[in-house]
């Protein structure tokens, strides 16, 4: 026994971590179909799985931006800014080409759904008045709630403070952080058991039969949603590093979109971008910083579902929609799309802000909600997978621009 299963360890570590997530999904949709009472009972394995991403990933990012900033040099280039100013130019972008799709391509609901539950905001200014309130956190408490730009805020105000510390408890500092990375590690290597686990239990359990009502709002969605991904997004970085940057995106595509589209989480997705962007050669400084900073703000993909969204209500009713008022949905989106993190629910619940725009009634918009999350087990995993792998892109082609 011993004996046969020595091969099989042998060939498992000479494989690469995508091939055995490639393996671990294949297996996953094989139980679904033939066994589905038991791809049901496998789905623990895919909630340890997230969970051990989630839990580690706040303690994570706040002893990573720590040490990086101790350790600074004064002087020396974190090249933060010009990443941060692709995220905002990336999620308009989406917003706007999700406006002009929806008016290529109009799409009417069938609104006979329960009304969803929640507290949407009222107003973009409630948005932003919720996201600065939620970066003046007690930092115990936004480990446990998983608050980044609390986690963030307090990171680099300790890690500002730090500089000035003795050379051992900065020593201390990169200790810990080489300690936690290595736990990451641990954790992404495994990714094909979760996986197998998420993938076999969402099609065991929901299947994709009631999607179908909407298969014209989810192809219009996730069509947006690719254009950015291999169109929109390379452009950017083709004009900040001229150079080709298929290459690239591919690698980020297959290290760091494939994860985050089955865990549905740009959080549990951030040990996965660090790993890949330390494998990268990245700036430590740079990427410390912008994997988190992404993982809250740069939303492309919830501009998209907010937008399209949106206006299928808004055609639903049959509402005109004026070009300033599409536009001006455009930089709602976009803000809206950025505050995500501060609101309960996501992006689904931002929607009745957006189509407030238009005088939809809330009883009507949180129709609309629940549609979403109908769809979400589609509509979420491309969102999820759009927003997470452009942090690392972008964040690579600043660094690499740089260089230049």
């Amino acid at each position: 026994m011993a004996q046969t299963a020595n091969p099989l360890i042998s060939l498992f570590r000479r494989t690469t971590l995508v091939t055995r997530i490639v393996i671990g999904l294949l297996l996953g949709i094989a139980l679904a179909w033939l066994a589905p009472e038991a791809a049901l009972k496998v789905e623990l394995l895919g909630q340890l799985f997230v969970s051990a991403l989630k839990a580690v990933a706040p303690i994570l990012v706040l002893v990573l931006v720590m040490a990086a900033l101790s350790a600074h040099q004064k002087g020396q280039p974190t090249h933060v800014r010009p990443v941060l100013i692709m995220y905002l130019v990336s999620t308009f972008c989406a917003a706007a080409l999700a406006v002009a799709a929806s008016y290529l391509f109009p799409t009417k609901l069938v609104l006979k759904l329960q009304a969803a539950q929640g507290n949407p905001p009222g107003s973009i200014l409630e948005v932003l008045h919720d996201l600065l309130l939620s970066i003046f956190t007690n930092p115990i408490q936004a480990i446990a709630q998983a608050n980044y730009m609390a986690i963030l805020a307090w990171a680099i105000a300790l890690g500002l403070a730090l500089r000035h510390a003795s050379p051992t408890t900065r020593s201390m500092l990169q200790d810990w952080s080489q300690a936690f990375t290595a736990v990451v590690q641990w954790v992404i290597s495994l990714a094909p058991i979760g996986i197998f686990g998420l993938v076999s239990s969402t099609l065991a359990s929901s299947g994709f039969d009631a999607l179908k009502d909407y298969a014209r709002l989810l192809i219009v969605m996730v069509s947006c949603m690719v254009v950015v991904a291999l169109v929109v997004n390379p452009i950017l970085v083709f004009l900040k590093t001229r150079r080709n940057p298929y290459p690239l995106l591919l690698v980020v595509l297959r290290e760091s979109a494939v994860t985050a589209f089955f865990t549905r989480s740009s959080a549990a997705n951030i040990p996965v971008n660090m790993r890949l962007s330390e494998k990268l050669g990245l700036d430590k400084d740079t990427y410390s910083i912008t994997i988190p900073l992404g993982a809250t703000i740069n939303m492309a993909g919830a501009a998209i579902t907010i937008s399209v969204m949106a206006l299928a209500t808004v055609y639903t009713l049959d509402i005109p929609v004026d070009i300033p008022t599409a536009l001006l949905l455009c930089v709602v989106s976009s803000f809206a799309a950025a505050g995500v993190s501060g609101v309960a629910g996501g992006s689904l619940l931002l929607i009745p802000m957006a189509t407030s725009l238009f005088g939809v009634s809330p009883d009507i918009a949180m129709q609309v909600v629940a549609i979403g999350f109908v769809i979400g087990v589609v509509q979420d995993s491309f969102e999820t997978a759009l927003n997470s792998h452009t942090d690392v892109l972008f964040t690579a082609a600043a660094s690499r621009a740089a260089k230049k």
